[in-house]
């Protein structure tokens, strides 16, 4: 048993390293049936059913850590509460898991991290602050909760207050590390809410200087990895199965597009009508490619009724677990735009809505972002760009696939008469106008989790309509590059 053992062991940790996280679950469960009892491979498992997109299993496996003694177990409780307010939509639930890891361990930053964004999400700016606060109180020098102090004073109209801090902060010495990364980003930030423009420009160009020097070469952006990605997608052949009668997985509204395009306040504004729930950015579907499809695309050519079936089994479970009465359910996934082809594939109904903004106004809010590891083009002008090319190019094909089925909505138009766009969205989707007054009573999700949710929260406005103008000068060499983007216009195609 134990040569055995030391194998599979070294087999789990090959499979986690590689990140072939079916291999490290298979070699889990082997271990787990010869020592039912050992806790660092129940959590181990949890953290490859979380990858695989098995999100109530990640759940079982953790809880099984716990019940075997975990060493740490304040982690366990913290990878907990984030699969379910990230993935499950259980809020209080998430709650509950993480003033227990704090219980466990009062000076466990993540727990006090996640918990200040778990108040910032349920619009709680008050709690926020607190979970901030004792962040702190433990680590003074931890840069996201002086990035989220910053951006709940600016929330609060003090602006000048959040520049003063960070700026003192940078005036006390910097490391070259994730901390410095986060005050940077929000003194640029703060000090664009400030109208202090051109600093706050230079502030964001630093903070990106930064994100490139602390990127792993292998998660850097791949400009010929797109563009070739972007080939596969296109020479795709339409899926040619016949139409699914399959209620339940039809439910998911799409809603995708370029990041900081405006998709967050589209599915707020969209989620009013009686009928319509908000899901939030489900990983349902990259969690597919990832899990089942590799490589892709070229995996989607032969992919399997069966396989089909088990997919849209799991997809239906996980809008069900959200809200299981609604006609529809979102999954505003922005990046979703790159699976159109497998949406399609597996909803053949699908109805699937793409925000589009300004080219200029999405840039520059990219560029102003820390999507950290998450985004590998977000911090390079010139990779933004090349994206947003290829991102047109990917759009005008899949406009040509399913011209039924896709419905562009302008940024600028929902902040300028959205009434008449939820009219027309309304429509395409074959529901009833409801009347102004059931809509606007149920307002905005309990809780919304993009950097956009204060901005959902609040009243519409055109603030950020042709913002690229108080950065005209940095930006002039990217405003021609964008000019020949054809926008995918229905005229183009």
């Amino acid at each position: 048993m134990s040569s055995n053992w030391e194998q599979l062991n070294a087999a789990a940790a090959a499979a986690l390293a590689g990140k072939d996280f079916r291999a490290a679950s298979t070699a889990l469960m082997q271990i787990i049936s010869l020592r039912p009892d050992h806790a660092d491979s129940w959590f181990n498992l949890g953290y490859a059913r979380r990858q695989l997109g098995d999100f109530r299993g990640a759940l079982d496996a953790y809880a099984a850590a716990l019940a075997h003694g975990l060493t740490g177990a304040e982690a366990s409780h913290v990878n907990r509460a984030l699969i379910l307010s990230n993935h499950l939509g259980h809020a209080i639930d998430a709650e509950t898991e993480l003033q227990q890891a704090i219980a466990l361990n009062d000076k466990f930053l993540p727990a006090w991290l996640n918990l200040g964004e778990l108040y910032e999400d349920q619009g709680n700016a008050v709690a926020a602050r607190r979970a901030y606060d004792r962040v702190l109180h433990i680590a003074p020098s931890n840069g996201r909760a002086r990035a989220r102090l910053a951006a709940l004073a600016v929330l609060d109209g003090d602006a000048a207050a959040a520049v003063e801090a960070l700026e003192q902060r940078c005036l006390a010495g910097l490391a070259p590390d994730d901390d410095a990364l986060e005050i940077l980003f929000a003194l640029g930030n703060t000090l664009d809410a400030a109208a202090r423009h051109d600093e706050a420009f230079a502030a964001i160009v630093a903070a990106n200087e930064l994100s490139v020097r602390l990127r792993h070469p292998g998660q850097r952006y791949d400009p010929a990895q797109m563009r070739q990605l972007t080939d596969a997608l296109c020479n795709l052949p339409r899926p040619g199965q016949p139409r699914v009668d399959d209620k339940d997985a039809a439910r998911g509204l799409f809603i995708c597009g370029m990041f900081r395009s405006g998709s967050t306040v589209l599915e707020q504004l969209v989620a009013r009508h009686p009928q319509i729930a908000v899901g939030g950015e489900l990983e349902a579907i990259p969690a597919f490619v990832h899990a089942h499809l590799q490589p892709y695309p070229v995996r989607l050519n032969g992919i399997s009724e069966s396989e089909r079936t088990g997919m849209r089994q799991i997809y239906a479970e996980t809008l069900a677990s959200i809200c299981p009465a609604s006609r529809y359910v979102t999954d505003k996934r922005p990046d979703n735009f790159l699976h159109i082809g497998l949406i399609k594939t597996l909803f053949p109904d699908a109805k699937i809505i793409v925000t589009r903004r300004a080219s200029l106004d999405n840039l520059l809010s990219i560029f102003f972002l820390n999507f950290a590891d998450s985004v590998t083009y977000s911090d390079d002008l010139r990779h933004i760009v090349h994206y947003m090319q290829h991102y047109d190019r990917l759009m005008v094909h899949w406009l040509k696939q399913y011209p039924d089925d896709i419905r562009i909505v302008d940024y600028e138009t929902v902040v300028k008469s959205p009434d008449a766009a939820l009219a027309g969205i309304y429509a395409w989707l074959g529901l009833e106008l409801d009347d102004g007054a059931s809509r606007s009573e149920k307002g905005a999700a309990a809780v919304i989790r993009t950097p956009s949710n204060w901005q959902a929260r609040g009243p519409l406005h055109r603030r950020s309509v042709d913002r690229w103008r108080k950065f005209e000068q940095p930006l002039a060499a990217y405003r021609q590059l964008l000019a020949g983007l054809p926008n995918f216009d229905w005229q183009n195609i």
